[in-house]
């Protein structure tokens, strides 16, 4: 494995667990099991990172830039917390006794 892949999945985890803290479990079950849910998250980190830089863009292309950016992290975001839901592995909470 190279060491970009290896921060690379890093980064990914850091993405899904800043949106989805709660399924922290189910994120890392999901990310050692499924090639694509890593590569969906990998697309969610570049797309915050993207998203972060987009004030360096040039004037004339920042605001649709950014609104292109946001939209891209919004639908991965909506993508893996439907993949969670989707899986097993998440387990729902006990109600309060």
């Amino acid at each position: 494995m190279a060491p970009e892949s290896g921060s690379n999945k890093r980064e990914a985890l850091s993405a899904a667990l800043r949106r989805y803290p709660q399924f922290e479990l189910a994120i890392r079950r999901l990310m050692a099991r499924s090639e694509a849910f890593c590569d969906m998250c990998e697309e969610l980190a570049e797309a915050e990172l993207a998203l972060s830089r987009v004030d360096g863009v040039p004037s004339g292309l920042r605001e649709a830039r950014r609104a292109e950016w946001q939209e891209l992290v919004d639908r991965l975001v909506a993508e893996v917390g439907a993949a969670l839901l989707d899986k097993d592995v998440v387990v729902k909470p006990r109600p309060d006794r």
